[in-house]
């Protein structure tokens, strides 16, 4: 792949590392505005068990897994020509970036999916910055496709960058992993499929098994920006070694704020950025751990260690620009009610209100008048976790017990068994949109739906 625009900034070896610098890094070019960039979903190898294991049969974005990342400026236009190299249909879709319906990538609802050995034209130009993830949304072929390799990041460049010293991207996967070092082939598992999914038992960050190291001066400003990609892994994200400020989330700046007892949940699709000084002593460091399940070890996943000569003191504390194309205020008492009922498991699919996911529905489940705000009421009538994405979007959690909310805003929301979790936007972006879960395993077990803004 020669990229020919600014797009990428590195993939492959590079995504061990995804230390982000200024904007004239590699990658840049001054290439002519109508340059596309050749993008393509093909069969890949990946080490995943230690020699004399081979490597395992694999999906990559060009080449890489992750695949590449892509970094466009705030207002520049993502421009991509994707090629199709599987045996079976996919599509290229950017769940969290709020992007116009038609370039949405939604197969089946907003677009076509891509046949085997055809090629479409990605254009568009996202609405905000922010760090995001980009998957395959084809249908029941999902799971396979995502477990074996098709994701990737995509960060766009606030317009004026925070003032940090160490900007480094993450993303989490887990992986299945037979004896000889294969992924298992249990994608069409439909056991596995009604109950929590396909939790990896080896886990990697980026392009490495974790943990990951890196390093920076004592005292840097750090900005680190973490995702998942794993499909079903329900993480708690555990950190200790300096005061952390959680700054966005989903993609979205949010209001600074500390995670209760150091530590936070990060489910599938979920993103989080991270803001901190590191220590002043040389040789500390910062960790984050994934904790371990049912008195299970805590899993190392990153170490942050301070090298060098000492940063000067920040007197400002850690905070991004808030979104100026975000409401700062819901008109809750004018807003749009819509119940959806999950409900199902075991040895029955997944439903949402009593229709069982197999394609998208003729008929929406809820027609909402653009600019109208909208209440969802998500109510978790299973047995298990439910990890639910809103399309097009990002809502604010409302508070179980008053009027207020979170300070921040989400696109995908975690809900226990027996529970309910209320969230409110404003539908301000036209089309059709779905409301599914974030977990692909699920979707192919019957939670999705959609909605119309129109």
């Amino acid at each position: 792949m020669t990229p020919t625009r600014r797009v990428v900034l590195g993939g492959g070896v590079a995504a061990a590392l995804w230390r982000l610098g200024a904007r004239a890094r590699a990658g840049t070019s001054t290439a002519a505005a109508e340059d596309i960039l050749s993008f393509e979903a093909a069969p890949a190898r990946l080490q995943l068990a230690p020699p004399p294991a081979e490597p395992a049969a694999a999906y990559a974005y060009v080449g890489a897994i992750p695949g590449p990342l892509l970094r466009l400026r705030l207002g520049e236009e993502l421009r991509l020509r994707f090629a199709n190299k599987l045996a079976e249909p996919t599509t290229l879709s950017f769940p969290g970036l709020r992007a116009a319906n038609t370039a949405a990538g939604i197969g089946g609802l907003t677009q076509e999916r891509i046949k085997p050995g055809a090629s479409a034209d990605i254009r568009f130009v996202p609405p905000d910055s922010g760090f995001n993830l980009y998957l395959p949304h084809a249908g029941l072929t999902d799971p396979g496709q995502q477990r074996r390799g098709l994701f990737g990041p995509i960060i766009v460049d606030e317009a004026k960058a925070p003032d940090v010293d160490f900007d480094a991207a993450v993303v989490l996967s887990d992986w299945n992993v037979d004896a000889s070092g294969r992924i298992k082939d249990d994608f069409a598992d439909s056991a596995l499929g009604r109950g929590g999914g396909h939790k990896g038992d080896v886990v990697f960050a980026n392009s490495t098994p974790a943990p990951l190291t890196l390093k920076t001066r004592p005292g840097a400003r750090v900005r680190l920006r973490l995702a998942s990609s794993a499909t079903a892994r329900l993480a708690t994200v555990a950190i200790s070694g300096a005061k952390i400020h959680i700054v966005a989330v989903d993609g979205q700046p949010s209001e600074p704020f500390e995670p209760l007892n150091s530590q936070f949940p990060m489910g599938p699709g979920a993103r989080f950025e991270l803001m901190f000084d590191m220590p002043r002593n040389p040789g500390a460091d910062v960790r984050l751990d994934l904790r371990g399940d049912a008195g299970a070890a805590d899993q190392p996943f990153i170490a942050i260690v301070s090298e060098g000569e000492p940063m000067d003191v920040r007197a400002e504390p850690p905070r991004l620009a808030a979104n100026p194309r975000l409401p700062a205020e819901i008109a809750l008492e004018s807003a749009r009610r819509c119940d959806f009922a999950i409900t199902g498991g075991g040895p029955a699919p997944f439903a949402i209100n009593g229709a069982s996911f197999v394609d998208w529905a003729p008929k929406p489940a809820y027609v909402i008048p653009r600019s109208q705000p909208a209440v969802f009421a998500l109510a978790n009538k299973t047995a298990v976790v439910q990890a639910i994405r809103l399309w097009g979007h990002v809502a604010r959690l409302l508070h179980s017990k008053d009027d207020g909310w979170e300070p921040y805003w989400r696109d995908t929301i975690l809900i226990q068994p027996g529970r309910t979790a209320h969230v409110a936007f404003v539908a301000d972006n036209p089309g059709k949109w779905p409301l599914e879960s974030a977990i692909p395993e699920h979707r192919a077990a019957g939670v999705g739906t959609w909605f119309q803004v129109a």
